[in-house]
C-alpha cells in the first residue's frame, strides 16, 4: 500500500491569513486514512480558494490534479460533473477491463448503449482512478458539491469511502447548511471559519489601500472576515464614499456574486417574513418593542411570529437579554435591503418614522427616506439634525442630511441656503473640493442671488485657496460677503463668526498690515460684543510682536476653557492664537484627540490643525523624531484630502528639524517648494516660515551672511513690522548674523527695537532667554554680557526648549571663548555639545567641538568611538544609511522594520564615536584606515 501525502502550499499559493486553514487541510488529508476531506463554510468563505491553492501545491509537487465543480445549470444533468474530472483520463481507458471500460464511455457520453448500472460506473470509475494512480498520486477536487448532479454525486460518495490505502485523495466543498444529493454522513469535514481580524484587514490593506479609516472600520465590521465581502463591497461604493467624502448608506449594497449568494435565501422567506426583515434593517437597532409598533403602523397583519421562518432558516436569531432581534450576519441585511422594493423601502421607512417621535434624528432620517415631494417640514427636522450630526465631528453626515434637506426644501432660497451650508461643511472640514464645487453650483441655480451669502463664499475661498487662485482674490471676496452680508453682524450667527476666523486666517497669511483693517471693522460692529477669541487671536497670532500683557493673560483664560471643549474648529483656532506665545502645550491633550479623531475619519481639516500645532511644540521640545512622523502625516493628508494650501505647513516643520539637524540640502529644497507655490499666491507667511529654514540652514552651513540676507527679508533690521507675525521667531538668527558678519550696527539697532518697540521677551520663556541672549551678543562689555547669558539660562524651565537652550550656551561659551575666559567657557559648551549631540544636531555639534578645541580642551567626541567592533548586520546598516538611504528603504532591503534599524543606528553612533548618521561615512571611511 502507498502513502499519498497531501500537497504542501507553496509561496505563490499563499492566501491571505490561510496559513493555518492550508496546513490544516493538509494534515487531515494526511491523518485520515480515508483519504477524503470535506470542506465546508458560509457562502464567500473562501473554500474555492482554498481548493485553488490546494490543487496548484499538489500540481507543484507532481500530483496529477482533477477538478469538478457543481454548476446550477448542470444539476439535471446526469453525470456532468463526473465527466469534469474524468475526461483528461480518457487517454487511459484502454487499461480497463472492457465491462469497465465501457460504462464509463457510455456514462460519460463517449458511447452509445444501454446506461449502466450506477453500481457500474462507480466501480469502473475508481479502477480507471487507480489506473490513473499507477503514474503517481492523484487528487481529485470537488468545489460546490450542492449543485453536482445526482448521478455524480452517488459516484463521488462511493470513491469518497474506498480511497484509503489508494494513491488518491479526495476534497470537496460546500456551502454550510446547504443539502445536496452527496451523502457526506460518516467523513470527515473541515469547517472554515471568516478570517480573524488582522487577516481580514490585511486582506483589505492589500486590494484597497486607499480606504479611508471610518470607510475600512464600517467594511470589516459589515463582511466581518468574509472574505467575498471584503473583496466585493469596496468595488460597490462610489469613490468619494471609499474616501469618506460621502456618506456611506444604512445597509451597504452587495455585490453581484454577493448578491447570488445572499439574497437566495432571503428571496426564499414569506412575504410577512421579509416585511419584517425590512424594518428590522432599516431600524438597526434589534429593538423588538419598535419592530411590532412599526410593523403596527404599517396597517398589515404581520406580527412578529412571522419570524419564525428567518429563525428556522439559521438568518436571525432573539437575544434574551435585552431582548432583540439579532442578524446571522451583517450581509443578510443588505439582502434584505437589495431584495425589497423602493416603495416597501418608504413604507418602512414611514413606518419606523411614525413610531419614533422620541427620537428627532432617527425620526428625520426616516422621514427623509420616505418622503418624495419637496417638504419643509421634514427638510427643517433634517437640517436640524445636520447641526447636531455636525457638533459630534461627523461631517460627512451632516453634508448628507443637508443635501437630502436641500432635496426637500419647496423655496429656492431654503434649497439654496441648505447647499450652500453642504458646500461650506465639505470645504472646511473633510476636503471634499470637487464635491462642494458642485454644491455651490448647484446653489446658484437653485438662487443665484445667493451666491454673495457667508456660507457660499467661506466654500469658494476654500476653493480659491486650494487651487491656483491667489490670496488677494480670495481675501477680497470673503470681505465683500461679510460687509454686504444681511447678518447684522450679529455676534451670535455662527456664519458669521466663522467668516471672520476665516477671514482672520487670510489677513494672517498675507502678513500686511492693509489686509487688516477690514477685519478690524467688521469685529467692531459685532453685537453685543464680538467672541473674546477673534480679538485676541488676531494680535497674539496677526500680530505677536506687539501683543501685550493684558492681551496674553486673556489667552491664558480662553486656553484654560478649551480642554474640555468638544468642537474641533474652537480647539484648532485657540491653539493657533498659542502659536506665537509659545502656549501650545496647554493644548497638546486635546490636539492629539483631533488627530485620533482625524485618523478614525473625523473633520480632516482639524486633523491638519492639529498637527501642525503638534509639530511646532514637538520642534521646540526636541522630540523631532515625531515632528518628522508627523509632519510625513500631514503631508499624506494634505495630499489625499486636496488641502494642498496646508502642505505648508508641514514642509516648514520638516525643514525646521532638517536645518536643525545639519541636513541642509534636504531643509532648502523643503524651503524652496515653499516659495516656489506661495511667492505667487501671495501668502507671505509661508514665504516667511520658508526663510527661517533657509536661515538656519545656511547657519548651520557657516554662510552667515547667506542667513543674514533670509531673515532681513522678513523683518528688517531694526525693525518689527506690524503683522508680520514670523518676525517675533527670526531675530535672534537675524542678531547672530549680524555679529557673525561684522554688522554690528545693524544688530544693535534690531535689539534696540526688540526692547524698544515689541513685548517679544513676554511672550514666553523661550523667547525671554533668546531676547536675553541677543543683547548679550551685541552688548560690548564681557561682564554685561557675562551677566546677560546668566539672566537667560535662568529662564523658568529653559530646560523645556533644549535646541534653543542649547544655542545660546554655545554662543555663551563662544563669547567666553573669544574673552579668553577658556575655563569658564567649557561648562556652557559641554553642555550645549551634548544637547546636539542628543538632538543629532550634526552642524551644531561640531561647531561646539570647535570652540572646544580652540579653549584648548579635549571635546568629548572620541574619533574611535567605544572600541566595540560593529558586528555584520551593524556593518551592513551603517554602509547603507552612510550611502544615503532612509530607515525605511535598509528596512525594506534587509528584510527587517524600520524601528529596527533605527535602534541598530543607536548602538552604532557611540560605537563609532559620532552623533549622527550625517557623520556615519567618515566614521566608516577612518575604521577602514585604522
Amino acid at each position: 500500500m502507498h502513502r499519498v501525502e497531501a500537497p504542501r502550499p507553496g509561496p505563490s499559493a499563499s492566501l491571505v491569513g490561510r496559513e493555518h486553514d492550508l496546513d490544516r487541510v493538509r494534515a487531515l488529508l494526511e491523518g485520515h486514512r480515508s483519504g477524503t476531506l470535506l470542506l465546508s463554510g458560509e457562502p464567500g468563505v473562501g473554500k474555492s480558494a482554498l481548493l485553488d491553492a490546494l490543487a496548484a501545491a499538489a500540481a507543484r509537487d507532481g500530483t496529477r490534479v482533477l477538478r469538478a465543480a457543481g454548476a446550477e445549470f448542470e444539476a439535471d444533468v446526469g453525470y456532468s460533473a463526473l465527466n469534469q474530472v474524468l475526461l483528461p483520463l480518457h487517454g487511459i481507458l484502454g487499461r480497463l477491463d472492457a465491462a469497465a471500460r465501457e460504462a464509463v464511455t457510455i456514462a460519460l457520453g463517449f458511447g452509445a448503449g444501454p446506461a449502466p448500472e450506477r453500481l457500474v460506473v462507480c466501480n469502473a470509475a475508481l479502477a480507471l482512478l487507480r489506473a490513473a494512480a499507477e503514474d503517481g498520486p492523484v487528487l481529485l477536487v470537488v468545489d460546490d458539491l450542492p449543485w453536482v448532479d445526482r448521478a455524480s454525486a452517488a459516484v463521488f460518495g462511493f470513491l469518497a469511502r474506498r480511497l484509503a490505502g489508494e494513491r488518491v485523495r479526495f476534497v470537496a466543498a460546500s456551502r454550510t447548511g446547504v443539502d445536496s444529493f452527496f451523502d457526506s454522513s460518516g467523513l470527515p469535514s473541515y469547517e472554515v471559519p471568516a478570517l480573524d481580524g488582522a487577516s481580514a484587514a490585511r486582506l483589505v490593506d492589500l486590494y484597497f489601500p486607499d480606504l479611508a479609516q471610518p470607510v475600512r472600520r464600517r467594511l470589516l465590521h459589515t463582511a466581518r472576515g468574509n472574505p467575498l465581502a471584503l473583496l466585493e463591497l469596496p468595488d460597490a461604493l462610489r469613490a468619494d464614499q471609499r474616501r469618506a467624502r460621502e456618506v456611506l448608506p444604512a445597509v451597504l449594497p452587495l455585490g453581484e456574486r454577493l448578491q447570488s449568494v445572499f439574497a437566495d435565501r432571503v428571496r426564499g422567506l414569506p412575504t410577512s417574513t421579509r416585511a419584517l426583515l425590512l424594518l428590522a434593517t432599516l431600524d438597526d437597532t434589534g429593538d423588538l418593542g419598535v419592530l411590532a409598533a412599526a410593523a403596527r403602523a404599517r396597517g398589515d397583519d404581520a406580527d412578529l411570529v412571522a419570524l419564525d421562518a428567518a429563525e428556522e432558516d439559521g438568518l436571525v436569531r432573539v437575544e434574551e437579554s435585552p431582548r432583540r432581534l439579532v442578524f446571522r450576519h451583517p450581509l443578510i441585511k443588505s439582502a434584505v435591503v437589495a431584495e425589497a422594493t423602493s416603495s416597501a423601502r418608504r413604507a418602512a421607512h414611514r413606518a419606523l418614522a411614525d413610531v419614533l417621535a422620541d427620537k428627532p434624528e432617527r425620526r428625520a432620517w426616516h422621514l427623509g427616506e420616505a418622503t418624495l415631494q419637496p417638504d419643509e417640514d421634514v427638510a427643517a427636522l433634517l437640517e436640524g439634525t445636520a447641526r447636531l450630526i455636525q457638533d459630534r465631528g461627523d461631517a460627512v453626515a451632516a453634508i448628507a442630511a443637508l443635501t437630502r434637506a436641500a432635496d426637500l426644501s419647496p423655496r429656492d432660497t431654503d434649497r439654496a441656503r441648505r447647499l450652500a451650508e453642504a458646500a461650506y461643511v465639505g470645504a472646511e472640514a473633510i476636503g471634499a473640493l470637487t464635491s462642494a464645487s458642485a454644491l455651490l453650483e448647484d446653489a446658484r441655480r437653485a438662487d443665484p442671488g445667493h451666491g454673495a451669502s457667508l456660507r457660499s463664499a467661506n466654500a469658494a475661498v476654500q476653493l480659491v485657496l486650494n487651487s491656483d487662485g491667489d490670496l488677494a482674490t480670495a481675501h477680497r471676496l470673503l470681505v465683500g460677503a461679510v460687509e454686504d452680508g444681511e447678518h447684522g453682524f450679529d455676534a451670535e450667527d455662527p456664519a458669521l463668526i466663522d467668516a471672520l476666523h476665516f477671514l482672520l486666517l487670510l489677513c494672517n497669511y498675507g502678513a500686511d498690515e492693509a489686509l487688516w483693517a477690514p477685519y478690524y471693522a467688521a469685529v467692531a460692529r459685532l453685537r453685543p460684543a464680538p467672541p473674546p477669541l477673534l480679538l485676541v487671536a488676531a494680535r497674539t497670532w496677526g500680530d505677536p510682536a506687539h501683543a501685550d500683557a493684558a492681551t496674553l493673560r486673556e489667552l491664558d483664560g480662553i486656553i484654560a476653557g478649551t480642554t474640555q471643549d468638544t468642537d474641533p474648529a474652537r480647539i484648532v483656532r485657540v491653539g493657533t492664537a498659542a502659536v506665537y506665545p509659545d502656549k501650545l502645550a496647554a493644548v497638546r491633550e486635546v490636539s492629539w484627540r483631533l488627530v485620533r479623531q482625524g485618523r478614525d475619519g473625523g473633520a480632516v481639516r482639524r486633523h491638519i490643525g492639529a498637527l501642525m500645532h503638534l509639530n511646532l511644540e514637538d520642534y521646540h521640545r526636541g522630540r523631532w523624531s515625531s515632528v518628522l512622523e508627523l509632519s510625513d502625516e500631514g503631508l499624506v493628508q494634505c495630499r489625499q484630502s486636496g488641502y494642498s494650501v496646508c502642505l505648508w505647513f508641514f514642509q516648514f516643520t520638516k525643514g525646521l528639524v532638517t536645518a536643525s539637524r545639519g541636513d541642509t540640502e534636504t531643509a532648502h529644497a523643503l524651503a524652496e517648494a515653499m516659495i516656489n507655490w506661495a511667492a505667487p499666491r501671495g501668502i507671505r507667511e509661508a514665504v516667511h516660515t520658508a526663510l527661517h529654514v533657509h536661515a538656519l540652514a545656511d547657519i548651520a552651513d557657516g554662510d552667515f551672511d547667506a542667513a543674514y540676507r533670509r531673515v532681513t527679508a522678513i523683518s528688517p533690521a531694526g525693525s518689527f513690522p506690524p503683522y508680520v507675525a514670523h518676525a517675533c521667531w527670526v531675530f535672534f538668527e537675524l542678531v547672530e548674523a549680524a555679529v557673525r558678519t561684522d554688522r554690528r550696527a545693524e544688530a544693535v539697532a534690531h535689539v534696540r527695537a526688540l526692547r524698544e518697540e515689541t513685548n517679544v521677551a513676554g511672550l514666553s520663556p523661550r523667547l525671554a532667554l533668546l531676547a536675553d541672549a541677543a543683547e548679550a551678543l551685541v552688548t560690548e562689555d564681557d561682564a554685561e554680557a557675562a551677566l546677560l547669558f546668566d539672566r537667560a539660562l535662568a529662564a523658568p524651565d529653559a530646560e523645556r526648549w533644549p535646541f534653543t537652550l542649547a544655542r545660546v550656551r554655545l554662543a555663551q561659551g563662544e563669547r567666553l571663548r573669544r574673552a579668553r575666559a577658556l575655563s569658564e567657557s567649557k561648562a556652557p559648551l559641554t553642555a550645549a555639545l551634548r544637547t546636539f549631540e542628543r538632538l543629532e544636531s550634526a552642524a551644531w555639534a561640531e561647531r561646539a567641538r570647535k570652540e572646544l578645541r580652540a579653549a584648548g580642551r579635549v571635546a568629548p567626541h572620541g574619533e574611535g568611538g567605544t572600541g566595540t567592533a560593529l558586528t555584520a548586520q551593524e556593518r551592513e546598516i551603517a554602509e547603507l544609511a552612510a550611502s544615503g538611504l532612509t530607515n525605511k528603504q535598509i528596512a525594506e532591503r534587509l528584510f527587517i522594520s524600520h524601528r529596527t534599524v533605527g535602534a541598530h543606528l543607536y548602538q552604532i553612533y557611540p560605537k563609532l564615536g559620532i552623533a549622527s548618521r550625517v557623520a556615519l561615512r567618515d566614521a566608516l571611511r577612518r575604521q577602514e584606515q585604522g
